[in-house]
């Protein structure tokens, strides 16, 4: 590893911040590749095009974020090798993820294919809707692979503490979906279709692309064709990623329980939620990297046998995430019609999304500290754990306070926002209690 790579070392906050920032750039252009379909779908195509957008990429999204928590697994196993001296290991890493993931798309390809009609019926996709919302998973899930194959080379990279590769890889998406969506979508009108078309074909450019890319990077391993098959290494991965992904599985669920409460109340409120999910996905840019970054910087520093760093590590990036976070929640909640705005000029859209935005504004300070918390955890391969806090939140907070909100007399978007800060509150305190088990278990053995 080259100076920049290594975490075990140096000053905590600038290494970390020149880790975090290529990553939250990643992020940003990942968030604008998810919200420029929606706009460019809302400024030319239809209201009930909207949410079939939103209803459709909610599913999409269950299936990559679940995807992406397995391939937190593969970054913290190359993090583990590389702080403990041990890069050899990580050829036969690669070799397994191709093999694994590669049947895990198609599996999901066959799968979104076939069950499209049941799943967004099963949402509520509004009836005008509904083949809206059909045609854009169908189109989306014929994709996956390319989809998949993204968020695998990307985890690779972040595990040898390079974020600047997968910064590069997304910039080439965003670049090209915008291309797609004002070609096929403000050009030809092709409204969800073109959406979904542009998506798609934008992360098999940028995939081609990173391949093309790789083949030029030195690495500290070597790889070749006898390390690609289902070796232990698999197994590894697995073992650190599977809770995640259980996680991601089952709070997106949580998330798509919440769209279809939601979708019953009518196509402006499904729209309306359509467009502050897009915004609440620049919200939780912060927290995400932080995340992200935070699980590969502890685990080169527990590989190195260097905890207190580690601690230290985490500390500084609950700072850093509260302080921009507070800034953030003002926007959103004072400001949250002006943003609103970019996305569609109907004003009973725009209104039903600031509606839900100013009681899902305190989410972007409290969401900084939860994910410090589950990035040092990941660090140290404490998934279970980080699963169980996300379960916990989401199923005993999250999702019974927002079905309880949604059925209220007069019910509105706001009370049903509130579940999400309400629910990671909940989370750092479980977070809080483990913290402190952990800490006392290797003081005193």
């Amino acid at each position: 590893m080259n100076d920049k790579q290594d975490f075990t070392q140096g000053s905590i906050p600038v290494k970390m911040i020149r880790f975090m920032v290529p990553i939250l750039g990643a992020l940003i252009l990942q968030a604008m590749y998810s919200a420029v379909d929606l706009l460019i779908v809302g400024k030319f195509g239809t209201t009930a095009g909207i949410s079939g957008v939103s209803t459709g990429s909610n599913i999409i999204n269950m299936a990559t974020f679940t995807i992406c928590g397995l391939t937190m697994g593969v970054t913290v196993l190359i993090g583990r090798y590389l702080g403990e001296g041990r890069p050899e290991r990580i050829g036969k890493v690669i070799g397994g993820v191709i093999c694994f993931f590669l049947t895990l798309a198609l599996v999901l390809t066959v799968f979104l294919l076939i069950f499209a009609r049941p799943v967004a019926i099963l949402m509520q996709a509004p009836a005008e809707a509904l083949d809206l919302t059909v045609q854009y998973i169908q189109i989306c899930g014929a994709g996956m692979v390319f989809v998949i194959a993204y968020n695998v080379i990307s985890s690779i990279f972040r595990g040898m503490g390079d974020s600047r590769l997968p910064l590069i890889f997304v910039a080439i998406a965003c670049a090209a979906n915008v291309i797609g969506d004002l070609v096929l979508v403000a050009g030809f009108h092709m409204n969800v279709a073109g959406a979904a078309i542009a998506t798609i074909g934008a992360q098999a450019i940028s995939v081609l692309l990173s391949l093309a890319i790789i083949r030029k990077q030195k690495f500290p391993f070597t790889f070749s064709k006898a390390d690609i098959g289902f070796s232990e290494e698999v197994k590894k991965f697995i073992v650190i990623g599977a809770p995640m992904a259980f996680q991601e599985l089952l709070t997106n669920l949580t998330f798509l329980a919440l769209c279809a409460f939601i979708n019953r109340l009518g196509l402006e409120a499904s729209s309306g939620y359509g467009v502050a999910q897009r915004l609440q996905s620049f919200v939780m840019l912060i927290p995400s990297s932080i995340m992200q970054s935070m699980s590969s910087f502890v685990a080169q520093n527990v590989g190195a046998c260097r905890e207190e760093r580690a601690k230290q590590a985490m500390k500084c990036s609950m700072s850093i995430g509260a302080g921009v976070g507070v800034v953030i929640a003002y926007l959103a909640f004072f400001h949250g019609d002006l943003l609103s705005g970019a996305f569609t000029g109907d004003p009973a859209v725009i209104g039903r999304s600031f509606e839900y935005l100013r009681g899902f504004a305190p989410e972007a300070v409290v969401t900084s500290i939860l994910f410090s918390f589950m990035g040092y955890f990941n660090g140290h391969s404490k998934t279970m754990f980080v699963m169980s806090q996300g379960l916990a939140q989401s199923f005993l907070v999250r999702l019974p306070m927002s079905y309880i909100m949604s059925i209220r007399p007069n019910a509105t978007l706001t009370q049903i926002g509130l579940a999400a800060p309400t629910a990671t509150v909940f989370g750092i305190l479980l977070c809080t209690v483990y913290y402190i088990k952990m800490n006392r278990k290797q003081t005193y053995g």
